[in-house]
């Protein structure tokens, strides 16, 4: 096994899982233990982990490019059967269909979800990448779909992980080789692969994460054959640059495919987190990982939005959460440069016996230059200090503007890059002054700006953004919907403000 670690390219050091200490002076506040809430939710989270996976539904990956480009052939023409049905029937009542309205029909809703559930992967991937915008950029229908795909996959049959397996392990007895137990049917399934329970042969709990097969080869025919879907559907505003985002997709599919680039960004992850009081970052287990699996240590938290209901109603519990996962993130920007981008929620969980958080699914992290990090800092600095000079001219540098728009999208761009700098304002000498996410209108108010940008936009934002912002909004809509109070101004002045702009 040393032999597998070396040709894959770890240094093998030996470590057990860290527990992350990174001394940042109390910012986070005093939150005590709540082992007893731990203990009566035992049996709950037990009940729920047993009907998620009863929820999940088993089917075989697509994994060839001509099977695959059949079922994307056959979703098309099943979409275009039902619309001209649909559109027939309309019209023979007197009726005028709208082809929107018909694409996105009921029986197309559950026809698109359940095809994209089945085929995970790229199809998978961008329901989910979209899911996190707004449900008023997107047709509420389309919202609908993607809302239903985010955590949906189907999972693989046994017979197929047993394949999968025995070819990564080099072993057809692999199950009893390297483990315990292996329970072979997945608590999580997602767009790019499964997560399987497991102890290792000398008891330690794992969780090992499967890829799908075919779905790596498969990335950029099924990425054009999704952009020749939603093209001709011609249901996404144009200033999405849809073209764009897909480039970008396809890039993060292809890093998140790459099982041994998570593993080495667990890895940074776990050195970066190491002294940090709050965060735990699973250990990898690099003789049972290669390309397409990962073994890592069992995290056993709660995902933050599935938080038993005695620890749901304690609003200090919520802050807690809410603070450490904004000063992570402010973090991740302006001193590691390196940053989980995912936004999902359940890559968060809180451990109340621990008190601490553990972060999952590293897969989509990535780097940022010092000159993009430096601009993007002085860029949110001056919406922070209300200087709409400053915030202009900086988002021509970072390619936000080109000095060509219309005054109309020059204003909304610049109120909504003010408005996001609102909660970092310091309002007082008080230095633990809470901005209220409970009453916050940021969000309403930027997406006021969403129409008119999106029609007037000369230019996509830069690459880097697309990430960003979606962690970032990701970030700012988990604090609204836990209603917390966060020490922002505090956290931005500290870790993410250039106090000297030139």
């Amino acid at each position: 096994m040393l032999v597998r670690c070396a040709r894959i390219g770890f240094v093998n050091s030996g470590r057990g899982c860290y527990k992350s200490t990174l001394n940042y002076s109390s910012t986070s506040g005093n939150v005590n233990s709540v082992e007893n809430e731990a203990a009566s939710s035992k049996s709950a989270k037990e009940t729920s982990s047993t009907d998620e996976k009863t929820s999940l539904e088993s089917s075989a990956v697509p994994s060839s490019r001509l099977s695959r480009l059949f079922h994307y052939g056959s979703l098309a023409a099943g979409v275009g059967i039902s619309v001209a049905s649909q559109g027939i029937q309309q019209v023979a009542k007197g009726e005028t269909p709208s082809w929107k309205d018909l694409i996105l029909s009921d029986s197309n809703i559950n026809r698109i979800t359940k095809k994209f559930s089945k085929m995970r992967g790229a199809a998978l991937k961008i329901g989910q990448m979209m899911s996190f915008q707004d449900e008023k950029i997107l047709p509420p229908q389309l919202y609908q779909i993607l809302s239903k795909v985010q955590n949906n996959a189907n999972y693989m049959p046994i017979r197929q992980l047993n394949r999968v397996m025995s070819t990564e392990l080099d072993s057809i007895d692999w199950e009893t080789k390297y483990f315990q137990r292996f329970d072979k049917r997945p608590f999580a399934a997602a767009s790019i692969g499964q997560v399987h329970d497991a102890i290792l042969l000398d008891g330690t709990e794992v969780v090992v994460k499967v890829q799908y097969p075919g779905v790596k080869d498969s990335i950029d025919s099924d990425l054009s054959n999704l952009l020749m879907l939603l093209t001709a559907s011609s249901l996404l505003p144009k200033g999405l640059f849809l073209d764009k985002t897909i480039a970008n997709a396809r890039k993060e599919l292809k890093w998140e495919c790459d099982y041994i680039r998570e593993a080495q960004s667990l890895i940074q992850f776990e050195e970066l987190l190491q002294n940090d009081p709050t965060f735990v970052v699973p250990h990898v287990f690099q003789e049972l990982t290669t390309n397409n699996i990962i073994t890592m240590t069992k995290m056993k938290g709660y995902e933050i939005m599935k938080l038993p209901p005695n620890i749901q109603n304690d609003q200090k519990i919520k802050n807690f959460i809410s603070e450490n996962i904004m000063r992570l993130t402010l973090l991740e920007i302006a001193q590691f440069k390196f940053m989980q981008t995912d936004p999902n929620w359940a890559n968060f969980l809180y451990n109340p016996t621990t008190n601490k958080l553990e972060l999952l699914d590293f897969g989509a992290s990535r780097d940022f230059s010092d000159e993009f990090i430096w601009n993007y800092r002085r860029l949110l600095t001056y919406a922070m200090l209300r200087d709409r000079k400053g915030v202009t001219e900086v988002s021509k540098t970072l390619g936000y503007l080109t000095g060509y728009e219309s005054t109309a999208m020059v204003e909304a761009h610049v109120d909504s890059v003010m408005t996001l700098g609102e909660p970092f304002i310091k309002y007082n000498s008080n230095p633990d002054q809470m901005f209220d996410f409970s009453d916050q209108t940021v969000s309403d108010r930027i997406r006021g700006n969403i129409k008119l940008m999106l029609n007037e936009r000369l230019c996509p934002p830069p690459e880097e953004t697309y990430s960003l912002h979606r962690k970032f909004s990701g970030i700012f809509l988990l604090c609204a919907k836990m209603d917390a109070q966060v020490r922002c101004s505090k956290l931005f002045d500290e870790i993410f403000a250039i106090h000297d702009r030139n």
